[in-house]
């Protein structure tokens, strides 16, 4: 994510990472820097104080591999941050499905949504347990695998209509499905049937598709009545957050046949899923990895470099978030 700032005070920057006192002095002259280790506050203080301020940061440097996650409970804290730079490898310490719904642009959103039209697939077409029966040898010991359903067609309701929400429907339009959706409020630019509440969208559906922020409102946003109004032949994927779905109750539902499958790239608990999940032919898991691949961390790493230059010399920023 990125912002420009405009005016003559210096913009506000989280400085969230060990450096040396030559850098901390090049960032002062160009920040308003807020340095959580010289504050010996706890995070959550920190990020408290430094959003109540007249003119909170609008940008944060981070380290890959350090202790500070960029998660949703970090951007929540601070939603003036609009920019969010990662020095080292890797990006397993930002969560850029949250950042792509912050209106990071389209480039993790598309992968995203590919991903969750996959989970969709394998779980119609039970791709993984037709992999494992003829790895396992019981295709010409028990015959044909039996016959699944199709996607073509189908009703898709999908909670969240962001960035990564709007990219799923533009795909399963593809596919001739029809799409319906619930969020906070009806979006303008959204030609698909909206839904005031999760209930009635899952019971308008042939497959549910989570794709929402994680907030109060959206806790555990599919429980046990959500599930039962998808009904025994719906399918669920969940490519948002583990705890927006009730897993106990998503567990229930699977093994009492109250629905038909699920597709799960999030879990409450990660890395541990529940052996019952993992047990099931049913459902298709994956390590929430819906976000990474080759392209998005090369991408990320060129709007990383792209941002700062821009930045740096006044130039407008190649992917901005916030208004200058």
């Amino acid at each position: 994510m990125a912002s420009a700032a405009t005016g003559a005070a210096k913009p506000g920057l989280l400085l969230l990472r060990r450096t040396d006192a030559t850098f901390i002095a090049a960032l002062r002259a160009r920040f308003r820097v807020h340095d959580f280790y010289a504050s010996g506050a706890a995070l959550p203080d920190y990020l408290t104080a430094a959003a109540a301020e007249p003119d909170p940061p609008r940008t944060a440097l981070v380290v890959a591999g350090g202790a500070i996650l960029v998660d949703a409970a970090f951007l929540d804290a601070v939603p003036s941050v609009g920019c969010v730079v990662t020095t080292g490898a890797g990006v397993d310490h930002v969560d850029l499905a949250q950042c792509a719904r912050r209106g990071a642009g389209e480039i993790f959103s598309v992968d995203v949504a590919d991903h969750a039209v996959g989970l969709l697939i394998g779980v119609l077409r039970r791709v993984a347990a037709a992999d494992r029966y003829v790895r396992a040898g019981l295709w010409p010991a028990q015959g044909d695998y039996p016959l699944t359903t199709k996607l073509s067609g189908k009703r898709v309701g999908i909670i969240g209509l962001g960035s990564i929400g709007s990219q799923i429907a533009k795909r399963l339009q593809a596919f001739g499905c029809a799409i319906s959706y619930h969020s906070r409020e009806p979006k303008a630019f959204a030609p698909y049937r909206y839904l005031p509440d999760a209930h009635a969208l899952a019971a308008d559906s042939d497959a549910l598709i989570v794709a929402c922020a994680l907030n109060d409102a959206t806790r555990r946003i599919v429980g046990r009545c959500v599930l039962d109004a998808l009904g025994p032949n719906g399918v669920l994927v969940n490519i948002a957050r583990g705890v927006n779905v009730d897993e106990q109750e998503l567990v229930a539902a699977l093994q009492e046949g109250r629905i038909a499958g699920a597709g799960l790239d999030v879990f409450q608990n990660e890395p541990h899923v529940p052996p019952e999940l993992r047990d099931m032919d049913n459902v298709v898991l994956t390590a929430h990895e819906a976000v990474f691949t080759e392209e998005s961390r090369a991408n990320l790493q060129e709007l990383m470099i792209g941002n700062l230059e821009a930045f740096f010399s006044g130039k407008p920023l190649l992917t901005p978030v916030l208004p200058p």
